[in-house]
């Protein structure tokens, strides 16, 4: 399980060192897309899997899933990381992260997310107001 949050700065050529809890667990392969909330995300080989998986069970005759289909894999890479413990970030995930210096890397369960440091500290103080309404959802759904 991908678990906290991390401060990393995106290099020259793309790279961002992931934390080596998270390498160590995502193996040697892995795969990172565009995710929600204008973040990336990382999903382990077996994750990649079961995901791609449900998402293929969805109706193709519905619009809403033809289009998720295309956003989610037409943006997808298979990475491995480098001896130094970094992963390149293609130049268009890159871009639609708005990956600019520096970035934080959050576990979030079964994925990892990587944001950009502004971007994060934006979406996180809008979250802090929610936590309470969405807790009393998930309390009245047995959670």
């Amino acid at each position: 399980m991908f678990l906290g949050e991390y401060q990393h700065s995106i290099d020259g050529k793309g790279r961002v060192i992931l934390p080596a809890k998270f390498r160590d667990e995502l193996g040697e392969k892995f795969f990172i897309t565009k995710g929600l909330d204008s973040c990336l995300f990382i999903f382990s080989a077996e994750e990649w899997e079961t995901f791609s998986d449900r998402l293929h069970k969805l109706s193709l005759t519905k619009s809403e899933t033809r289009t998720f289909l295309k956003f989610f894999f037409g943006g997808a890479s298979e990475l491995e990381c480098d001896k130094q413990g970094r992963v390149l970030i293609p130049p268009s995930l890159r871009e639609y992260g708005e990956c600019k210096k520096d970035l934080i890397v959050v576990g979030v369960g079964n994925r990892i997310e990587i944001w950009d440091q502004e971007k994060w500290n934006e979406y996180n103080s809008g979250m802090i107001s929610e936590v309470t309404q969405i807790a009393e959802q998930l309390v009245e759904l047995g959670i």
